[in-house]
């Protein structure tokens, strides 16, 4: 059977209906730059951001044009941590979700 619409599209889909599967998508994002997997959590936040904010309207709420932050999530992109604290920041006042760093012996 063909698949009509990418895996990406699917994910966006979903994002936009699933409340849970959007706060889980989150969390795994910054889940995995934490654990240093940034390629993957770069990905992931990137896709949540086109699902969710978006990079135009994130850019007016962290004063970062639009391009940069695309550019911040591309696969190439290397962030500087206070960019990349203040697009966390707003992406957890937008979604409502605030995520917690704690240590595990």
């Amino acid at each position: 059977m063909t698949l009509t619409r990418s895996f990406k599209d699917t994910v966006i889909a979903r994002i936009g209906q699933d409340t849970e599967f959007r706060d889980a998508l989150l969390r795994e994002g910054i889940e995995c730059l934490l654990s240093g997997d940034v390629d993957t959590g770069k990905a992931v936040l990137r896709d949540y951001i086109n699902a969710t904010i978006g990079f135009e309207r994130l850019g007016e709420v962290t004063n970062t044009p639009p391009k940069s932050l695309m550019r911040m999530f591309s696969q190439k992109g290397n962030p500087q941590a206070r960019n990349l604290f203040a697009v966390i920041s707003q992406l957890q006042t937008q979604s409502g979700v605030h995520l917690e760093v704690r240590a595990v012996h």
